[in-house]
C-alpha cells in the first residue's frame, strides 16, 4: 500500500519546500516510485526550483477538472538517476493562475478535495506509486486542509522560533486533532550547538510535551543548504553532506511507519 504524505507548516520560511523536495528524491533513491506535488497555489515554487516553467498541464488544471492526473505528471527521474521513479506535478506560477486559485469558493474546494482523494486509486493503486508527497501552503488555507485530509501522514516542518512554536502548537490542537491524522514533527534550522547539547532524547521529550506528537527528525542550520536552494537538488548533488544523511534517516523512518 502506498502512502500520501503532506508536508505542512504553520508559517512560511520553515524550509517546508526544501524538506518536501529532498525527502521525495531520497525516497526515489531508496527505489520507491514517488510523485512530488506542489499544492502551494498561492506561492508556487517547485516549477522554479526544478526549472520546469513551461508545463503543458498544471495541478490547477487537474483540480479544475480540465484534465486527468496523467497529463500533469512529469518524469524527471533521469535528473537523479531514478528513471521512471520520480515524477512531479506542478502548480501554475503565473499571476493569473495564483489570482484564480485565491478566489475559489468552498464549493470548489470540496470538489478539489474529491480530486485529491481520488489520487489514491489513480496513482497509488492503478499506477503503483509508493508515495505521493504534497508540498502544501503554510497555515490554514483550504488547499492545505484538503491536503491534510487526503494524507495518511502529515510531516510538520517547524523551527524553535517562539512565534513558530506557539503557532504550530495551536494549529496541531485546533486542526490536526479534529482530523485525527498521524502527525510527526521535523525541527528545522536548529542551531548546531543546541542540537548537540540537547541530544535527540531531550528534543524528543520537548516536542512530545509541547506538541503532543513524535519527533521525526532534527535538521541543524547548515548555512550551505539554504544558499544552494533553487540551484540544485541537495541530496542528489551532495551525497556525503550531513543534511543528506539526516534526510535519509527521516525517509527511512517514514518508510517503516504503519499508517
Amino acid at each position: 500500500m502506498g502512502k500520501i504524505v503532506a508536508v505542512h507548516s504553520y508559517k512560511g520560511g520553515t524550509g517546508k519546500t526544501l524538506i518536501s523536495t529532498n525527502l521525495a528524491v531520497t525516497l526515489a533513491k531508496f527505489g520507491r516510485k514517488v510523485c512530488l506535488m506542489d499544492l502551494d497555489f498561492r506561492a508556487p515554487s517547485l516549477s522554479t526550483l526544478l526549472n520546469l516553467n513551461n508545463a503543458e498541464y498544471w495541478l490547477n488544471d487537474y483540480l479544475n477538472g480540465v484534465c486527468e492526473i496523467d497529463k500533469v505528471l512529469i518524469d524527471i527521474g533521469n535528473r537523479i538517476g531514478c528513471q521512471n521513479r520520480f515524477f512531479v506535478g506542478l502548480a501554475n506560477p503565473s499571476v493569473e493562475a495564483i489570482r484564480d486559485m485565491s478566489s475559489k469558493d468552498r464549493k470548489w474546494e470540496m470538489r478539489a478535495l474529491g480530486r485529491l482523494l481520488s489520487l489514491r486509486d489513480s496513482l497509488l493503486n492503478a499506477k503503483s506509486f509508493d508515495y505521493i508527497i504534497f508540498d502544501t501552503s503554510p497555515g490554514l488555507q483550504y488547499s492545505s486542509i484538503n491536503a491534510i485530509v487526503a494524507a495518511d501522514l502529515v510531516v510538520v516542518a517547524t523551527t524553535l522560533d517562539n512565534s513558530d512554536v506557539e503557532g504550530t502548537r495551536r494549529m496541531l490542537q485546533d486542526l490536526y486533532d479534529l482530523f485525527e491524522k498521524k502527525t510527526e514533527i521535523v525541527l528545522n534550522k536548529v542551531m548546531y550547538s543546541d542540537a548537540l547539547m540537547s541530544g535527540r532524547d531531550k528534543l524528543q521529550s520537548m516536542v512530545k510535551n509541547v506538541y503532543g506528537v513524535p519527533l521525526l527528525g532534527v535538521i541543524p542550520c547548515f548555512c550551505d543548504v539554504p544558499r544552494a536552494e533553487g540551484k540544485i537538488i541537495f541530496v542528489h548533488e551532495k551525497p556525503e553532506h550531513p543534511f543528506t544523511r539526516i534526510l535519509g534517516d527521516v525517509a527511512a523512518r517514514i518508510d517503516k511507519l504503519q499508517v
